[in-house]
């Protein structure tokens, strides 16, 4: 039984009379500080005629703001010795920057002056719509599988706010207004719909200043911001899709609806991950690299949203193999595990592979900061930073059998299959 790992993350937290919510967490070891402004909104957050503004925001907000002039956001950090960068899910808008200690007035400032007020130009709009497409391009649209997570998406989500991808739709963004931009602005980028979080070599009472001049004047929102209606529809039978393309070789991904982020059986299904792809003695690796050479690469992965968690499997079929060849060793590794019980082994290992992954991730003021932000959006319950670790690691091996048995059913599953373009 692996030795758990005492987590202790000290900070303090309050909330401005605007509704923002401040967390402050010290830690003198390095002359750093690491600043996270989290907008509690995404794409979730958006209308299906009106998608891909939180993700469009992430870039206007780096295109000038009431006092910072349009390319000067960066340029001020990076003076200063800092790194800055954003990003935006189904259901944040994150901002972060990271620099000397003593140059925390700085980033509070810029924070601030583009929290204060909408400062959008046609110009501005005009640019970050073609970034944005040529992301796109990029990312999705001539990358060889780059479009599999957004059809996955669609088809996982047939309805609802999950539905679309957090890029959106160009047309979408095409036809987007100046009114549009700004009502998008005004009712997500004020104070009461954000945290603000320092973690670094601060004085609590210093730090507790800084925020009072920069951000206490700033107006509240004019907008009540009400909880999301989701919707969902429910899979009740599996999917399949084959798609042909310029890509290398045979594609397989297969999909599993499960429930959010901070359920009891997203931290068991991410156990039954690790048991079966982690490291070259899972019982994937062993089946599909060392005993049949199936794929030539495959990962397991989970991703928990604030309504929804996606459990998926992607590999890349080897030459002389099929995906059928594939999906049934995975079928048949999935069902082993309702037939034979994880071993001590297997059990250790993944545990302490989750120790690892926390330990990692608080490891830098930045990983702090983060997951700080994080659990307050999320859960409203930042103590989860020094609690959550211990709640993976209560998961029993019946658990991680349960789980696989209910929600790894090949009836309820996405199945998406990349094959080459035929010669003609």
């Amino acid at each position: 039984m692996p030795k758990r790992v005492k987590v202790d993350v000290d900070f303090r937290e309050y909330s401005l009379e605007n509704g923002l919510t401040v967390i402050l967490r010290r830690d003198s070891s390095m002359p750093v500080v690491a600043i996270d402004v989290c907008y509690h909104v995404g794409s979730k957050n958006e209308k299906k005629d009106k998608t891909g503004f939180a993700h469009l925001f992430e870039h206007l907000m780096f295109e000038g703001s009431v006092h910072v002039e349009k390319g000067c956001f960066d340029k001020y950090i990076s003076l200063a010795g800092g790194y800055n960068n954003a990003y935006t899910t189904e259901d944040v808008t994150n901002y972060y920057e990271v620099l000397p200690s003593n140059q925390l007035p700085l980033a509070l400032w810029l924070e601030s002056d583009r929290m204060l007020k909408f400062n959008v130009t046609e110009e501005a709009l005009s640019t970050q719509r073609e970034v944005v497409k040529e992301e796109k391009r990029w990312r999705i649209d001539n990358r060889p599988y780059g479009d599999a997570s957004e059809k996955m998406q669609n088809l996982i989500f047939p309805v609802g706010q999950y539905h679309w991808p957090v890029i959106g739709s160009m047309e979408d963004l095409n036809a987007a207004s100046m009114d549009d931009v700004r009502e998008f602005y005004e009712r997500y980028y004020c104070p009461n719909n954000a945290v603000l979080v320092i973690s670094g070599n601060i004085e609590f009472e210093a730090a507790e200043k800084l925020v009072s001049k920069y951000f206490a004047d700033i107006p509240p929102g004019r907008y009540e911001i009400g909880q999301v209606n989701f919707e969902d529809e429910r899979i009740n039978r599996e999917k399949t899709e084959v798609i042909r393309g310029s890509v290398p070789s045979p594609g397989l991904f297969v999909a599993y609806k499960v429930p959010p982020e901070g359920s009891s059986e997203f931290y068991a299904l991410t156990q039954l991950g690790k048991v079966l792809s982690d490291g070259n003695s899972s019982r994937l690796y062993r089946r599909l690299i060392y005993e049949t050479q199936a794929v030539s690469d495959f990962d397991v992965s989970i991703e928990g949203m604030e309504k929804a968690g996606v459990f998926m499997l992607s590999a890349f079929v080897a030459p002389g193999h099929s995906e059928q060849e594939v999906l049934k060793i995975f079928d048949e590794e999935v069902g082993k595990l309702q037939d034979a019980a994880v071993t001590d082994y297997e059990f250790d290992k993944a545990r302490n592979t989750t120790i690892s992954s926390y330990v990692g991730r608080l490891s830098t003021n930045g990983g702090v900061a983060d997951a700080l932000a994080h659990y307050h959006t999320f859960f409203r319950n930042v103590e989860m930073i020094n609690s959550e670790v211990d709640r993976e690691l209560a998961i029993t091996k019946s658990m991680i059998r349960e789980v696989g048995g209910r929600f790894l059913n090949k009836d309820v599953r996405i199945v998406l299959n990349y094959l080459p373009i035929r010669n003609s």
